[in-house]
């Protein structure tokens, strides 16, 4: 599995104690070094099956400097891509990806139940 986390994001670090917690192999990335590329982000959007604007960061500072909760509508899926690739603190995290899942923030019931299937 891929992680991707931000080391000072508290929901972050429960996430990963939550790996820990329950063995889980995975590799960890940080995403303000290694921001998704556009390719990963739109091949994950498409395993997720939520809608694209659940991978904004909707809280953080840079998707409120850019008033993009006025922007977004107007915006085609590929622009929000490209700008999601373009800044990994514009990304919601953490982002927990293997082969049939992606799974966007933490909630430990959710990953709970899509984990141990």
């Amino acid at each position: 599995m891929l992680f991707i986390q931000y080391p000072k994001c508290s929901t972050c670090r429960k996430a990963k104690k939550w790996l820990d917690e329950h063995h889980a192999v995975y590799e960890d990335r940080h995403i303000a070094e290694k921001n998704p590329s556009y390719e990963e982000l739109k091949e994950w959007y498409g395993k997720s099956g939520l809608p694209l604007k659940k991978f904004f960061n909707t809280s953080g500072v840079v998707y409120k400097d850019l008033k993009l909760k006025d922007k977004l509508p107007e915006m085609s899926e590929d622009e929000q891509l490209m700008l999601l690739a373009s800044n990994g603190m514009l990304v919601k995290r953490p982002i927990l990806v293997n082969e049939d899942i992606v799974l966007v923030g933490f909630k430990e019931a959710e990953w709970e139940d899509k984990i141990k299937r």
